[in-house]
């Protein structure tokens, strides 16, 4: 969830899978020879004579090729990205409020909206029973207080697991799993016990035979970097890496994403003077260009996504994908909250919106379409904290829009009709 502190103002091609990749196959004359890499075993070769009849050269021809596409068939040694995401836009759903929508009322608003993945910060059973059959993703959690009995009890995980995971499947659409929430650069006391918490969570899914079936990953705050200016200088804290590199060579292993929050909001907060609320916006502006990769930046959420690509490179992690856990733009907040205004959240969000529906990638990983859920579905009015921590919803409590980004509301809205329909953004963009 937003919160202050450090904001890198700015930065892994997709998760890559082991094994054969590309195995290049051949019938000539009878022969069948194949070029697989060394964990797919030796290749085989088989021959025959001129003689043979019509019909046995056409049965070896037939097993021939069976063969060779067994070979071509990759390893399941290396990761494998689970899928948990569809499409590129998702939306966390927040319940610290005492006046929100009922569950089964808030899928039939997700629903009408076209929103296909949700991201929630527990695993409530009346969450998990009004998505039944909804056909939408959900992401479920494990919450902070439980990380230290995870790490110190495998059997916590799977008894978990067993109450809140494997009774849903396959009605309800659970395809990811966060366990913690920005733990690394915040609560010290929890940095060991994550590690080994994601590592039980995850041996878990084995046993229910479900870990290729459900991502798991946990979400990192900005306060794990260190430098973030240019994009390209970012790099992790170094007492925050004790716990980052065995968190992400297990990651690596199991082919899972990098999941930061990105706050162009909350860094346009911390410095207004010497940022640009353009930049911070989508809007135009002459945007930053970084003298180490001569790459121009025209919007600060594509910087801060770079950064975490640059500061993951720099790990020696340069395949795994970065995706976003969180970002939003609050609508009101404490006077000291410069930039919080239903404008500017309408169209930050509004401008988000148009950018992932068009499924590109950053200035630096072009190829990789980018993944956001955004923050959050609701104003939550029981959350503490800064006053904005209780205006970043879409939607009013009521189930109206909070402001007009394409969105229809439960309710009819006096929200001004200052945007555009999904059909009409594509038009103009």
């Amino acid at each position: 969830m937003p919160r202050p502190g450090f904001v890198c103002p700015s930065s892994s091609e997709a998760a890559s899978t082991s094994g054969c990749e590309t195995t290049r196959l051949r019938l000539l004359s009878g022969s069948c020879s194949g070029s697989p890499p060394p964990d797919c075993g030796r290749a085989m070769t088989v021959t025959t004579t001129t003689t043979m009849s019509r019909s046995g050269r056409a049965r070896w021809m037939l097993q021939a090729l069976f063969f060779c596409v067994l070979l071509a068939i990759p390893s399941h040694d290396g990761p494998r990205a689970v899928g948990a995401f569809d499409g590129g836009y998702g939306i966390n759903y927040g319940r610290i409020a005492n006046n929100i929508p009922s569950p089964d009322k808030v899928v039939k608003l997700l629903r009408a909206s076209k929103i296909r993945n949700a991201k929630i910060y527990d695993a409530d059973h009346s969450v998990l029973d009004a998505f039944r059959g909804s056909g939408l993703n959900l992401v479920i959690a494990v919450n902070n207080g439980l990380l230290k009995d995870f790490a110190a009890n495998e059997s916590s995980s799977l008894d978990w697991l067993n109450d809140n995971v494997q009774p849903y499947l396959p009605q309800t659409r659970i395809v990811g799993i966060t366990v913690g929430n920005e733990v690394l650069g915040g609560d010290p006391s929890l940095a060991e016990p994550l590690v080994e918490a994601v590592k039980n969570v995850y041996n878990g899914l084995k046993k229910l035979h479900l870990e290729d079936k459900i991502e798991l990953f946990t979400p990192h705050s900005q306060a794990v970097f260190a430098n973030s200016y240019p994009p390209s200088a970012c790099v992790f804290k170094e007492d925050v890496m004790v716990y980052m590199k065995p968190l992400l060579d297990f990651f690596s292993k199991i082919g899972s994403p990098f999941y930061v929050n990105v706050y162009p909001f909350l860094a346009y907060t911390y410095d207004p003077q010497h940022i640009d609320i353009n930049y911070a916006l989508f809007k135009p502006n002459p945007g930053i260009v970084d003298p180490n990769t001569s790459l121009h930046y025209d919007n600060m959420f594509e910087a801060q996504l770079d950064a975490a690509y640059a500061a993951l490179q720099a790990a020696g992690y340069n395949d795994m994908e970065v995706r976003v856990a969180e970002t939003g733009w609050a609508s009101s907040g404490d006077q000291t909250e410069t930039g919080a205004s239903v404008e500017n959240a309408r169209t930050y969000n509004f401008n988000l919106r148009k950018r992932l529906f068009l499924r590109k990638g950053t200035p630096l990983r072009p190829k990789i379409p980018v993944k956001a859920y955004i923050f959050a579905l609701f104003n939550e009015n029981s959350k503490s904290g800064a006053g904005s921590e209780k205006h970043y919803g879409l939607f009013n409590a009521d189930g109206r829009i909070a402001y007009d980004i394409g969105y229809e509301g439960l309710l009819p809205s006096s929200a001004s009709s200052y945007f555009l329909s999904l059909t009409e953004m594509y038009a103009r963009f």
